[in-house]
């Protein structure tokens, strides 16, 4: 099958329309969006159709090789997007705020889902034992990640449908989750970065990663500053932030082996907080949203390759939930018991905690060179696919549930001042960027 532009421009409008209908039934299902995106991939792709032996039909769209190449760089462009307004999302005043108790459940938070996912994974790849083998351990600690990684929208809706979003518990819930992030994301750096090279070389590289960003940063956000006093919400603004998200995420990984979403989140958060941020969001939404951010969920589905899966995959699929809600519940809420909370405050941190979106996708396209895969193809570690889908879909339910249980009698606390994020700023972006909120103004 030759590449023909033509028959790209046919599988975007079919990607398009089948991620928003498809996002639209999940949202009615109380779901979140992304989940619906990522099942359309599936519906339209070959993952499905092509091993159920129809004659003359394997999928709506069956791309070539090339073909998928090309969705592929778009779905990339899609996930560094995401990131990018992840950053700028980010409220850094919250970030300096939220305390040494926030940024303790953050760090647990991230190390026991990590520790246990790896533990579950190395469990179906032979026992204890095969952590001595360097491929099966990449692998592992690779699924270990996806489950670092909480999604704060579905959380954050939760809270102020309850009235706690601006209460201590509440806040503690946000600062966490914010922090949780940024480690989720540079601990896959790491883990990604230490399959190919020396452990000392990749740490002196991902600190030489840090101190780029954080000068480089420094410099251009000055130069933000004094672009958005002279022209103040004009395109270039937009164009000039575009230009250095897509700029670090290319240093990141060509220059010093840190994934490439992570150099795009740093991009954003340098940006974050300027009076420009809203606008420079705004644009980046729209640009995501439209075309890439689409394709990023749909590739996942569209190139899901099920011919490896059985019993052994759905079962994983099983522990990778329970792990993946449980130790958000055991690391969050222990940490929070350790710094003071009582039983019930840390329960319901550790609840708040759960749910999982779009950077969980993330994670997972990102770090999938660290699947362990036999010489000839064969699957001889664990694909997440399946269990890291139904882990968003299972933990976008049940967090608020558990959320509205463990505040279900309790006396309202007193609102403190909100230092997150505005309301309106949540309510405006769209609803992958929101990690499953499950709500859109935009239809």
């Amino acid at each position: 099958m030759e590449f023909e532009v033509v028959n790209i421009a046919l599988y975007l409008a079919i990607i398009l329309f089948a991620t928003k209908l498809c996002g639209l039934i999940t949202r009615r299902l109380g779901i979140s969006q992304i989940v619906g995106m990522v099942i359309a991939g599936l519906l339209i792709g070959p993952a499905i159709f092509s091993h159920l032996g129809i004659p003359g039909f394997s999928g709506i769209i069956n791309p070539s090789e090339i073909e998928m190449d090309v969705l592929d760089a778009f779905s990339q462009v899609g996930a560094i997007l995401i990131l990018f307004s992840s950053g700028i999302e980010t409220d850094i005043k919250e970030l300096k705020k939220s305390g040494l108790a926030s940024t303790i459940i953050a760090c647990v938070g991230v190390a026991v889902p990590i520790a246990l996912g790896a533990c579950a994974a190395i469990l179906f790849m032979g026992g204890f034992g095969e952590f001595a083998n360097a491929a099966k351990l990449h692998n592992a600690l690779y699924v270990g990640c996806i489950l670092a990684a909480t999604s704060v929208g579905i959380t954050v809706e939760t809270l102020r449908e309850l009235g706690k979003l601006n209460t201590k518990i509440g806040t503690v819930i946000l600062s966490a989750a914010i922090i949780d992030d940024v480690i989720g994301i540079v601990a896959l750096s790491l883990i990604t970065s230490f399959k190919d090279g020396n452990v000392w070389i990749t740490l002196l590289k991902c600190v030489g990663f840090f101190v780029f960003t954080i000068g480089a940063g420094f410099l251009l956000r000055k130069l933000f500053i004094a672009i958005g006093k002279r022209h103040p919400h004009t395109r270039r603004i937009g164009i000039f932030a575009l230009a250095m998200c897509f700029l670090f995420a290319y240093c990141a990984e060509k220059f010093f082996g840190v994934a490439a979403i992570t150099g795009a989140y740093m991009a954003g958060l340098m940006l974050s907080g300027l009076n420009d941020a809203g606008f420079v969001d705004r644009k980046v939404i729209v640009s995501g949203y439209m075309i890439f951010t689409p394709i990023f969920f749909a590739y996942i589905g569209i190139s899901a390759n099920f011919s490896n899966f059985g019993t052994g995959e759905i079962l994983f699929a099983v522990v990778l939930i329970i792990v993946g809600i449980a130790s958000k519940i055991i690391g969050c809420g222990g940490a929070a018991k350790l710094c003071g909370y009582n039983g019930r405050e840390s329960l319901t941190i550790g609840c708040g905690m759960v749910a999982r979106g779009e950077v969980s996708l993330a994670v997972y396209s990102s770090g999938y060179a660290l699947v362990y895969f036999g010489a000839n193809g064969e699957l001889l570690g664990i694909d997440p696919l399946l269990g890291t889908i139904l882990l968003i879909i299972v933990s976008s339910i049940v967090c608020p549930i558990l959320l509205k249980l463990c505040f279900k009698d309790k006396h309202p606390q007193e609102p403190i001042p909100a230092s997150g994020p505005a309301p309106e700023q949540l309510d405006s972006a769209p609803e992958q960027v929101q990690a499953g909120s499950g709500s859109s103004t935009d239809d």
